[in-house]
């Protein structure tokens, strides 16, 4: 089972990096091939269709590829005035634009048709970041993702890492337990079993 895990941050310190880490530890733990991707890594610039115009640029195609490789997903969102951040939906926004001169990638919405999603999120707030999972929910459902039903916010983030960057309550330990237990036993059944 192929589970790819994801944060919408690239900042160094990022509280939902290191939340990311600790989902896909837990993934892997129960058996998953988990990429952990670093959207840093990924040479992808603002959306613009004048731009994609002159040809989409590789890490699009090469981000299209893990996405529709990857029956599953576990998406920690950072919260940025409310909502999720500029990154997350610049790479949505890539991914779901089809590539006319690709047979392959015509259809946008290929990359995230039937993917399993699993959404966390941590916020030094006392929400966690919840604003930005109702946000981003919407937008998955749109493209016809599944979304599981459980989801965590990690409220209090400055304090819940211990130095290596693990969660120190059995508590939190628990909620990220709970989404990536969702999205494995969903996954393995919607893309096991005939539908």
């Amino acid at each position: 089972m192929k589970i790819l895990v994801f944060a919408g941050s690239t900042r160094q310190q990022s509280y939902n990096r290191r939340l990311a880490q600790q989902a896909a530890g837990m993934a892997r733990a129960a058996g998953a091939e988990v990429t952990l991707l670093e959207l840093a890594d990924l040479d992808i610039p603002m959306y613009n269709a004048d731009l994609e115009a002159r040809g989409t640029p590789p890490d699009v195609l090469r981000l299209k590829r893990l996405m529709w490789e990857h029956p599953g997903w576990i998406i920690c969102s950072p919260e940025y005035n409310g909502s999720y951040t500029a990154l997350l939906k610049n790479t949505i926004d890539w991914a779901s634009s089809p590539v006319a001169a690709d047979s392959e990638w015509q259809d946008g919405v290929k990359p995230f048709r039937g993917k399993v999603v699993g959404l966390l999120s941590a916020s030094n707030g006392r929400l966690g970041g919840l604003r930005s999972q109702s946000h981003l929910a919407p937008l998955l459902l749109l493209l016809e993702c599944w979304l599981a039903p459980r989801a965590y916010a990690l409220a209090g983030a400055a304090s819940a890492f211990d130095a290596d960057g693990a969660l120190t309550q059995a508590e939190q330990r628990a909620g990220v337990q709970g989404v990536v237990d969702q999205v494995l036993w969903a996954t393995q059944r919607l893309h096991t079993e005939p539908r």
